[in-house]
């Protein structure tokens, strides 16, 4: 019976970010044209971490259906990467998003999200895309366990992410003279440079974060597994 409720769980997840990623890819409006230039929607790290938490929960709903029709051990490289995914990206990613965006917001919104955007896309979907995402996650994290890599093998895979970003948005300005956020604009080459710094070591921060949430509901049994020597 927990197993059914998962499986419908992650598959009406699933459905809720397919859904908000067509719904964004569908939005026609005369200013979006301006806003989405040069990279589109895949330059907002907004709509990449929707895209994210929809491969995330295709692949948790894959292996629920999986381990219905095959044993256990038939799954275990779904379950792997599925483990992977979450606690490298899905689970920091989010919560990056929702902190970054909040805060700016509240500090002082034009620097993320101006207020000309409330036009084109409606007060539903801006919490859809940066405050809704975080409580999912979080649910995850009570739902099921996840085992977590090594500290090494996860923060590489964070780390490359974090600069894979980062250089794809300095690229777009060096290629375009126009930043993806207006907050870029208004920071010196130094300032920069330390809002990046920053915003890794808070990245890192729930990454770790993360792992003592997981290991606090479930125990020692979800730790990384130990090299025999």
């Amino acid at each position: 019976m927990e197993r059914t409720s998962t499986c419908i769980y992650h598959f009406l997840v699933l459905s809720w970010y397919i859904f908000l990623i067509y719904y964004i890819s569908q939005t026609r409006n005369p200013q979006i044209s301006t806003i989405l230039a040069n990279g589109r929607q895949w330059k907002y790290l907004t709509f990449l971490n929707l895209v994210l938490q929809a491969i995330f929960y295709g692949v948790a709903f894959l292996e629920d259906v999986l381990k219905r029709i095959k044993e256990k051990k038939d799954v275990k490289f779904i379950t792997a990467f599925k483990d992977l995914l979450f606690t490298t990206l899905a689970f920091p990613v989010s919560t990056f998003v929702f902190l970054l965006f909040w805060i700016l917001f509240l500090y002082n919104r034009e620097l993320i999200y101006p207020k000309f955007l409330d036009v084109i896309f409606p007060a539903w979907l801006n919490h859809a895309m940066h405050t809704s995402i975080l409580p999912i996650s979080l649910a995850e994290v009570i739902l099921r366990p996840h085992r977590y890599p090594s500290k090494k093998t996860g923060l590489t895979v964070l780390t490359v992410a974090s600069f894979a970003y980062m250089g794809r948005v300095l690229w777009i300005y060096s290629e375009t003279g126009t930043w993806v956020y207006p907050v870029f604009a208004k920071l010196s080459p130094v300032g920069l440079a330390a809002f990046f710094s920053l915003s890794y070591i808070l990245i890192i921060g729930i990454y770790l974060l993360g792992e003592k949430l997981n290991h606090w509901k479930w125990g020692d049994m979800m730790l990384p597994r130990k090299k025999i020597k």
